[in-house]
């Protein structure tokens, strides 16, 4: 358990160091597309070989298809209701939201790792911390322009952490008794809800502020995320 909460830490880690970062200046949009893209390149290396691909070693095909279709239409049920209330893509409010709802699933499956094998994956981490920092700069800047103080900001992404580190705990628990089929459901899940959202909003926001240089970013984030998940 100690080593699922150092790591959870470790990852969730990123959040706060996001806001701190989008609090202490104001970034330029490019800057924040470029990390963006090679956050989405590393997301998509988890996807493929820390989710998808270890969701079927543990698992059955059917458990981890069941997964993603439920991850899938969770992550875009859940972004039309933001939207409907305001929430939208380049609101503060809305991006924290869903650093919030990424942040859950990835968390789960690295404690889930974390209990399974004894080890952190170091690719699902390096993909997390990574693609966590653009999101919380972005949000923080601009919760600050719409008028919130530092302290309100701070506040809610220590919120966010600490639930994302209560998801790695819950994973570490989960796969205790969790059944494989079960396990690889809910790899399944996190990879369903990742695809949606990189779809949908990270890798166009990416494409939007950074240009054509998008494309090179996303692979090499690729190349690096899929080069260190074979340290794990």
């Amino acid at each position: 358990m100690g080593t699922a909460i150092v790591w959870g830490a470790l990852a969730a880690s990123s959040l706060i160091i996001g806001a701190l970062l989008g609090l202490a200046r104001r970034w330029p949009e490019r800057w924040v597309g470029l990390v963006l893209a090679f956050g989405a390149g590393a997301l998509i290396s988890a996807v493929s070989f820390e989710l998808a691909e270890e969701g079927r070693a543990v698992g059955s095909g059917a458990s981890v298809g069941i997964g993603l279709a439920a991850g899938a239409l969770t992550y875009w049920a859940l972004s039309r209701q933001l939207a409907r209330h305001g929430g939208g893509k380049g609101a503060g409010t809305g991006l924290a939201l869903g650093a919030f709802l990424d942040g859950i699933p990835e968390q789960l499956v690295l404690g889930i790792g974390v209990a399974v094998g004894g080890e952190v994956s170091i690719g699902l981490l390096v993909a997390i911390f990574v693609s966590n920092l653009p999101e919380a700069i972005g949000s923080a800047t601009d919760m600050r322009a719409g008028g919130r103080s530092p302290a309100q900001i701070r506040l809610l992404w220590l919120g966010v952490a600490i639930v994302c580190l209560l998801a790695t705990i819950a994973g570490y628990a989960l796969a205790d008794t969790a059944s494989g089929d079960l396990q690889g459901a809910i790899d399944g899940f996190a990879a369903g809800a990742l695809l949606v959202m990189l779809v949908d909003s990270m890798i166009p926001e990416a494409t939007e502020k950074s240009g054509t240089t998008a494309g090179l970013l996303t692979t090499l984030g690729f190349a690096v995320a899929a080069g260190l998940s074979s340290l794990s």
